[in-house]
């Protein structure tokens, strides 16, 4: 006659079944089980969890995969454990296969789930703009921090520079919540315009694709070009979806640009106004910002179009250029992940690591005490070199390089400043 041994744990009627003889055993197995329990809660207690909330689906996928990569990496260098705690690392989807980008809801979502975790001290990305205005005020007004590696629109912070309301909007509990490692549009755009002068561009078609990070950068190059003196012959907005923009492009000819901006990303079709400018026969360079700065741009418009005349800006230096720690970084990330490191994967690098540092000092789980502590660093010594946040949560870097696509990828010409 088989018999049962029961107990609750949390709540829960747990029966282990014996036979007649063996309750020395089957005692034994029950207190092994228990500890192994005990254990686990344990674990699940004082474990820290970092999340990372960037485009994994469509064709940013390369260039996040580098970001998450970084992250990846920073944890393992301290061993996945600070202050005697366990650190988990969780990779979570911001995009949707019907957008195949970022999308609002998915962004909303992970924001409210990252919330409703209370092991989660701190929320890595988003990488776009657009999905930093969703998630950034839900997660502020749970006091949760939040580091992107890649949204560079001012508005996210900065006074002035933003449409009405920014950066109140994303700050509803008064306190500054959102940090960013990568430096913000008002220093790329400007610099854009200025090496524009200095290649010798003088008359200038802006384009863009209508969404926060685009448009963006577009008009603050578009405002730049009128101070320096450039002569700008058009500024017109494109549909992201359109299959392609032959109309567009004999538009653009018929106006003589030496030089055509594109205020967009890769997965904006990029590389798809690209191939249609040369092929309408518009013999003009073409300068992009950051948003391209990925060899998935140049696999979307085709090299043969791109080389030699498309010149991207990206707020670094590459990272094969990185010096000190920045070459640490670089050589651990090849030896690891055997590919190179994508643009932002540096950014994506010290944003987890100021995380860890945080942690680190505050020495136990707490929101607002890691908060606080990330609030506070100063002279941070990064893969991207010494950097502080300043009181908006801006980095403090303005390191900007230029590059051009040159036999299928990019190559550095020089660092670019502001006008």
């Amino acid at each position: 006659m088989q018999r049962f041994f029961s107990f609750r744990r949390q709540g829960q009627k747990v029966r282990f079944p014996h036979r007649e003889g063996t309750i020395i055993r089957r005692g034994a197995a029950i207190i092994a089980f228990l500890a192994c329990i005990g254990s686990s809660s344990a674990f699940a207690q004082d474990s820290i969890t970092i999340v990372s909330s960037l485009p994994r689906t469509g064709s940013a996928n390369a260039q996040t995969t580098s970001i998450v990569n970084g992250i990846r990496l920073a944890i393992d260098e301290i061993g996945g454990i600070v202050a005697g705690m366990p650190i988990r690392f969780e990779d979570w989807d911001d995009a949707s296969p019907e957008r195949g980008a970022w999308d609002p809801v998915v962004e909303g979502a992970n924001a409210d789930k990252a919330i409703s975790d209370p092991s989660v001290v701190a929320y890595i990305g988003p990488y776009n703009s657009g999905a930093a205005k969703i998630s950034s005020p839900k997660l502020n007004r749970a006091g949760l921090a939040q580091i992107s590696p890649g949204a560079s629109w001012p508005g996210l912070t900065k006074e002035g520079l933003g449409g009405p309301g920014e950066p109140r909007m994303y700050r509803p509990s008064g306190t500054v919540t959102f940090f960013r490692t990568v430096p913000a549009d008002d220093i790329q755009g400007p610099a854009g315009a200025q090496w524009a002068k200095d290649l010798g561009k003088r008359r200038v078609f802006i384009l863009h694709d209508r969404e926060l990070y685009g448009k963006g950068i577009a008009d603050i190059f578009n405002k730049t070009a009128a101070a320096i003196g450039l002569e700008v012959v058009g500024f017109e907005g494109i549909d992201a979806k359109a299959a392609n923009y032959k109309a567009l492009a004999n538009k653009i000819r018929a106006t003589r640009p030496s030089l055509v901006y594109f205020g967009g990303t890769t997965q904006s079709n990029a590389g798809q106004v690209a191939k249609d400018l040369r092929t309408a026969g518009v013999d003009a360079a073409f300068m992009v910002p950051d948003g391209c700065f990925e060899q998935a741009f140049i696999s979307a418009a085709g090299a043969e179009q791109l080389n030699d005349r498309t010149y991207v800006t990206f707020s670094g230096l590459p990272p094969r250029l990185l010096t000190g720690k920045g070459k640490e970084f670089y050589e651990a990330y090849k030896a690891k992940f055997a590919s190179e490191p994508e643009g932002y994967a540096v950014y994506g690098y010290d944003a987890a690591g100021v995380v860890l540092k945080a942690i680190a000092k505050v020495g136990k789980r707490d929101r607002a005490a890691i908060l606080a502590a990330l609030r506070e660093t100063k002279e941070y010594q990064g893969a991207l070199g010494t950097w502080s946040f300043d009181a908006n949560g801006d980095t403090t870097l303005e390191v900007l390089s230029g590059n051009i696509v040159r036999n299928g990828v990019f190559e550095f010409l020089s660092e670019l400043k502001k006008p």
